[in-house]
């Protein structure tokens, strides 16, 4: 895409010391995206990468502070060399105004919003950051009942169009590849833009620490780890599916050694202890990734088999280079793991059902 039909003028971009992206981020996102921000600054090294992660579930609740305040992404991006400034405190009314005033401080010639819910809402959040700069956003259709959605658009200097393709089977890396072209003509091709985790040292040594304290390390069957939590009930599968799952394969040849990990969140780590607890389950161990955020890629790197529901977890696989067996609802197919040699894809049955629809048998099959 020729550099002056693109959204961030060739000039402003050329002259400019630095840019503020604005997005709201799950893990599964960024796993895509590090990429487009990644080749954005090697093509324009002479702009420092702001970024700006807004958190959706801000709240004035202060008992949900301190689980929002450790939201693990952003270990992940504090962590990428390609970022020179990332604001994470957002979860808080008070700390989200204190950070648009330090945004202000920042003077940004240029504000794109990558934001695709409420997109009104982060045009007059940007605009708000940057009254003087160019700002780029996302748009959706106004309305008669919105004319204040209309007001905000109005404030942005150019608008993304919408991502059509006439490829039924697109992958969402096909979208952030379409954003990046169009903002400076970006070209970001299909083998650059397979996920990548960076894990240091450190966490490295965690993972194998770990597996020597629960006996996991020398062992006769392959390491097996399981992740049966997403955001929501309808993308989750059950920890009763998880134990009947457990002992299937035990029962199998060539999986009567194995050794499994089943994830949890936090949040969910007293309740599944118990609920696991009760089938007393042989050489099973309960994981979360309660101190950093680069424990999760560690210990899925150490093992042989992932199975996961469509979750970051199913993009971290394909990050670390393990097999992966996704289970999925029909909506959204775009999510599915990148790397078609090393995924297999379960989807549920029904347009409508959840993923706790995809049975222990079909998985069983799958294996």
């Amino acid at each position: 895409m020729p550099m002056q039909n693109c959204l961030i003028p060739a000039d402003l971009l050329k002259k400019s010391d630095k840019i503020l992206f604005i997005a709201h981020l799950a893990l599964g996102d960024f796993t895509y995206l590090q990429n487009f921000f990644k080749a954005f600054a090697a093509q324009n090294p002479h702009l420092k990468v702001h970024l700006w992660v807004d958190e959706v579930r801000r709240t004035a609740d202060a008992s949900q502070w301190p689980h929002l305040k450790k939201y693990s992404l952003y270990d992940w991006t504090a962590a990428c060399p390609f970022f020179d400034k990332v604001y994470t405190r957002t979860y808080s009314p008070e700390l989200y105004r204190a950070s648009i005033a330090e945004a202000r401080g920042e003077h940004y010639p240029i504000v794109v919003s990558l934001a695709t819910l409420r997109p009104h809402l982060y045009a007059g959040l940007a605009r708000e950051i940057s009254p003087e700069g160019w700002v780029v956003g996302m748009r959706k259709k106004v309305s008669l009942f919105q004319p204040h959605h209309l007001l905000a658009y109005r404030q942005l200097d150019a608008e993304m169009p919408s991502y059509r393709s006439s490829d039924p089977e697109h992958h969402i890396s096909d979208v952030y590849a379409f954003w990046f072209r169009q903002l400076s003509g970006l070209e970001v091709k299909d083998e650059a833009r397979f996920p990548f985790v960076d894990i240091p040292l450190q966490w490295h040594q965690y993972a194998q620490e770990q597996l020597v304290r629960w006996e996991f390390a020398a062992r006769d069957g392959k390491l097996v780890f399981i992740n049966p939590y997403a955001k929501t009930r309808k993308r989750c599968w059950t920890l009763e599916q998880v134990a009947a799952l457990i002992q299937a394969m035990q029962a199998r040849e060539g999986w009567q050694d194995a050794c499994f990990i089943v994830n949890a969140v936090p949040q969910e780590l007293a309740n599944a202890r118990e609920v696991i607890g009760r089938y007393q389950l042989q050489r099973t161990q309960l994981f979360s990734a309660e101190e950093n955020f680069f424990q999760l890629p560690a210990m899925l790197a150490e093992c042989d088999l992932i199975i996961s529901v469509e979750t970051a977890v199913m993009h971290l696989a394909n990050a670390v280079r393990v097999p992966v067996i996704a289970l999925m609802r029909q909506k959204n197919p775009e999510w599915v793991p990148v790397d078609r040699a090393n995924s297999v894809v379960i989807t549920a049955p029904g347009r409508r059902d959840w993923v706790k629809a995809v049975s222990v048998e079909q998985v069983m099959k799958a294996i």
